[in-house]
């Protein structure tokens, strides 16, 4: 593809105004494939802002910025206007820290988590490797806080962590994510399997009930934000609620991590997938209205009405 000036202008624009600029398909707060998630969580290890572009949105810039820094795939790095690579090459400059040099930011801490490895856990695992010489546990806990195990041969920049004689490779997001995490093999109804413990994932999000939402909203100790559309707000909603529109995105990711935050829907169902979001960004007090606008127009403010 042959760039014109007002494309390559177009991009230029992106690459001029912003330190770092990721070209991706979604967005950073919803990436739409799995290599774009990956970089998105590379980058969001190390740095607060960052601009990023949705390719799908514009099938012009989509080719174009193949054709622009020569390079086939998406998603694509620039820092400095300058193109870094696609997502194995951004994963490979975090693990080694040349990512971090390249920011200009401080070196990683590579120091290995303290990972606990019950007895049982261990012996389960060592008959799941056996007859897989060579070939090494790779273990990850990824920005939504999900975690996964892996066989696959070392690369030789993970952080290495061993308990009862078992090596388990991480990149530098996981040893930071693991720190005292316990992995350990249960039974329950369901069946059997590794249960792993992270104290430094987020506390999971709370359900409120409408009646403490009143009194903390009363006296100023919640944030309230309402997720429904223009036209469920329009036929009942609760004054000074403010609407998860991207305005607010960008005001709420501002705020400290411990600010009390309560998302509300029509029933609680739907706050629940926006309050579980801003939980694995990191924030510690969020909370689900329970019953959402309905409970409140019920238990609350009967002048709220019901639909």
């Amino acid at each position: 593809m042959e760039l014109s000036d007002t494309l390559k202008g177009k991009i230029e624009n992106y690459l001029h105004g912003h330190k770092v600029v990721l070209f991706m398909k979604g967005t950073r707060q919803q990436p739409l494939c799995g290599f774009s998630a990956r970089t998105v969580a590379a980058l969001d290890s190390v740095l607060p802002e960052y601009m990023t572009v949705n390719v799908l949105d514009d099938p012009e810039i989509r080719e174009g910025i193949k054709a622009y820094g020569n390079w086939p795939t998406i998603p694509q790095l620039y820092i400095d206007g300058e193109l870094v690579g696609g997502c194995d090459i951004v994963l490979n400059m975090l693990n080694s820290g040349d990512l971090h040099q390249q920011l200009g930011l401080s070196a990683p801490d590579r120091t290995p988590p303290e990972v606990t490895i019950t007895p049982g856990a261990a012996e389960k695992i060592r008959e799941a490797m056996q007859g897989h010489e060579g070939i090494a546990l790779h273990f990850q806990v990824d920005a939504n806080w999900d975690t996964q195990f892996n066989l696959a041969p070392p690369q030789g920049q993970e952080i290495v962590s061993e308990s009862n004689g078992i090596r388990i490779l991480m990149d530098i997001a996981t040893a930071q994510r693991a720190r005292s995490a316990v992995i350990d093999w249960v039974s329950t109804v369901q069946g059997e399997g590794l249960a792993i413990e992270l104290p430094q994932a987020p506390p999971p999000v709370r359900q409120m009930s409408v009646r403490e939402l009143a009194e903390k909203w009363q006296a100023g100790e919640v944030t309230l934000i309402d997720v429904r559309g223009e036209t469920d707000r329009s036929q009942a909603s609760i004054k000074g609620s403010l609407v998860l529109d991207r305005e607010t995105m960008e005001r709420l990711e501002t705020l400290p991590k411990d600010t009390a935050i309560a998302f509300l829907c029509h029933h609680g169902n739907a706050s629940m997938g926006a309050a579980e979001y801003f939980r694995k960004q990191g924030f510690t007090n969020i909370s689900n209205v329970a019953g959402g606008i309905n409970a409140w127009s019920m238990e609350i403010d009967p002048s709220v009405p019901r639909y």
